[in-house]
């Protein structure tokens, strides 16, 4: 059984996630807005990670047979000094979550919530690869110099990058 404690914290997270996503959307209309749609490209396959992310932890509860609450989503940034500025921003925002993540699984090693602990686990493996993709394109803006040649060639290798929908129990 899960706690009612932790029931807030997941669903506090579902809004956490919903937020990510809403901020990625925003990053891809500046980006498609600003003529780099391989920036919009993988900005774009943010979002929808982060919507699944966010019903991952929606199935969670439910097949719980506990009560998800949704909160409303605050209104993210529309506008960004330049794609470095977005993933430095991205990182933040990451860090920000994997500190997230990392509480919800002290408050639930607390409650001897042993299946919440395992179900968090994904998340903090999945938190691991999102810093790390958002480092390598910081290193690759920075060997870019962020204009010109440089950013249209990170812009390119950005456009490659395909949503894949994830596998039940994946």
């Amino acid at each position: 059984m899960i706690s009612k404690k932790m029931i807030e914290a997941l669903n506090e997270q579902i809004n956490k996630e919903m937020y990510s996503a809403y901020l990625y959307m925003a990053m891809s209309a500046h980006s498609t807005s600003t003529g780099l749609p391989g920036f919009a490209n993988w900005f774009m396959v943010q979002y929808k990670e982060e919507m699944d992310h966010a019903m991952r932890i929606y199935n969670y509860i439910n097949d719980h047979g506990e009560k998800v609450s949704l909160k409303a989503i605050e209104q993210p940034p529309s506008t960004f000094k330049d794609p470095m500025d977005m993933f430095q921003k991205t990182l933040k925002h990451e860090q920000f979550i994997t500190k997230s993540i990392n509480e919800l699984i002290n408050l639930a090693i607390k409650e001897k919530d042993h299946a919440t602990q395992i179900a968090l686990q994904w998340f903090v493996t999945e938190q691991i690869e999102e810093e790390g993709n958002d480092n390598d394109i910081i290193a690759k803006l920075e060997l870019a110099g962020g204009k010109g040649n440089g950013l249209f060639m990170v812009d390119k290798d950005l456009a490659t990058r395909i949503y894949t929908p994830p596998t039940a129990g994946g």
